[in-house]
């Protein structure tokens, strides 16, 4: 991967992340994250499509984003885990100390609903 793929996510608060169904097809979704000595760190309502692609297939790959998913950087190859207990609450932690309040109202909020959270551990390839 080249230097400017990896430095594309410095500062950044948005990543366009692309998982793909059984048949190939990339489904792309523009998503917050947190990262922490090379892992992005990602979450999503646990019943949402992009958990249960990962779950079939870790192949992702990711790129640098505005808040709409318009690109503003290049793909890169990545695999990607769902996280489980201490890794996905640490997980939550490093994307509340990012995104502050917003992002623990929104987590709350999702609570309330009892809607289920998934945190997910992303590594470049």
């Amino acid at each position: 991967m080249s230097a400017s793929g990896k430095a594309q996510f410095e500062g950044q608060k948005y990543i366009n992340l692309e998982t793909f169904r059984k048949n190939g097809t990339g489904v792309v979704t523009p998503v917050w994250f947190a990262e922490e000595r090379g892992v992005f760190y990602v979450y999503s309502l646990a019943n949402a499509g992009k958990i249960k692609r990962i779950r079939n297939n870790s192949r992702v790959r990711v790129m640098a984003s505005d808040i709409r998913g318009n690109p503003k950087g290049e793909w890169v190859e990545a695999r990607a885990r769902i996280l489980e207990d201490e890794d996905a609450r640490h997980a939550h932690q490093l994307l509340d100390r990012k995104y502050g309040l917003v992002k623990r109202i929104g987590h709350l909020w999702g609570k309330l609903m009892r809607r289920q959270h998934a945190a997910i551990g992303i590594e470049l390839v």
